[in-house]
């Protein structure tokens, strides 16, 4: 196997010619944008591993770093990978922030991904990731931190978010802010979870079609929330990755063993999805389907026999 993953050499391409077939691509459809740590704490000569932030372990952990863009409808269980890429700044100069936008940029452009709502989080909500989404045509819906400052009124200094007063008008409905560095309006919205934690969502994008031939509506903190909950399916990629295909067992040293081993995993993952969809069941019970199966057929009709009559 080490052989193997040594001498090839597996892209994100191979999984794009997989996917593509396979998403139901529209202009209410979603990319999804967010990293994940491949962690290797205990590995102390495998290349690509870099001291990195880890969301899991909420810490700086020893790691592989990959960026990844996922295409959704939307539903529960509609989201595909369309594209990945393995963070290591040492080898090609490129920040995580550097992935992001060139990822977005050849979905539309070479992919001609027809999806016009990209969702991400805090981390990847730069001034160039904004303004570069923006020009492309597509809307952004984005959390920003606490300390990002904006302007709620023509003329007026910039405040820091928390400076808002936030009226119940304000809360359903948002406020048209300048965000610092910015050059177009921004709607800000304050979403208040159940246990008092905040977190800040803004938008380009103003309005929302109708339903039913209805004329489109002005977007909400209900529609801002629903989107930001579309973003978790990457999150659940991330741990079925990790979980049903060993993302993070390689130990080989070598980082085209690893590339490999990591492309290789996102097939595996696919043949998964696709195996559950048909079945209508969660990619966890189709793995144990799949592994059933074979046993009960090795037991039956064992390709080592136990002795040699």
């Amino acid at each position: 196997m080490s052989d193997f993953l040594r001498r090839d050499k597996r892209t994100s391409r191979e999984l794009w010619a997989l996917v593509a077939p396979l998403i139901n691509d529209s202009e209410d459809a979603y990319m999804v944008l967010d990293d994940s740590v491949q962690n290797k704490e205990y590995s102390k000569s495998i290349e690509l591993v870099n001291r990195q932030y880890s969301g899991a372990e909420h810490g700086l952990v020893r790691g592989i770093g990959i960026v990844n863009l996922i295409h959704t409808n939307g539903e529960d269980g509609g989201y595909y990978p369309i594209d990945f890429r393995i963070y290591d700044r040492e080898s090609d100069g490129k920040t995580k922030n550097d992935h992001f936008l060139e990822m977005v940029i050849r979905a539309v452009a070479d992919k001609r991904i027809k999806a016009k709502t990209v969702l991400f989080d805090s981390w990847y909500a730069s001034v160039e990731n904004l303004k570069a989404i923006h020009r492309m045509g597509l809307f952004f819906v984005t959390s920003l931190k606490s300390n990002r400052l904006v302007s709620p009124e023509k003329g007026k200094g910039n405040v820091h978010l928390e400076q808002i007063e936030w009226t119940d008008d304000l809360l359903a409905n948002g406020i048209l802010v300048h965000l610092k560095g910015v050059p177009f309006l921004v709607r800000l919205f304050k979403i208040v979870a159940k246990n008092g934690d905040v977190e800040w969502i803004i938008t380009n994008r103003e309005t929302l079609n109708g339903s039913q031939g209805d004329p489109p509506r002005s977007i909400t903190a209900q529609d801002v929330e629903n989107q930001t909950a579309v973003r978790w399916q990457i999150e659940q990629m991330h741990r079925e990755l990790k979980q049903l295909v060993g993302t993070e067992k390689c130990q080989c040293r070598m980082a085209r063993s690893q590339r490999n081993h990591i492309a290789c995993c996102y097939q595996a993952w696919l043949a998964i999805k696709v195996a559950a969809m048909k079945q209508s069941v969660t990619l966890y019970q189709a793995q144990a389907d799949l592994l059933r199966n074979y046993l009960i057929d090795q037991l039956r009709n064992p390709r080592i026999p136990a002795y040699i009559g």
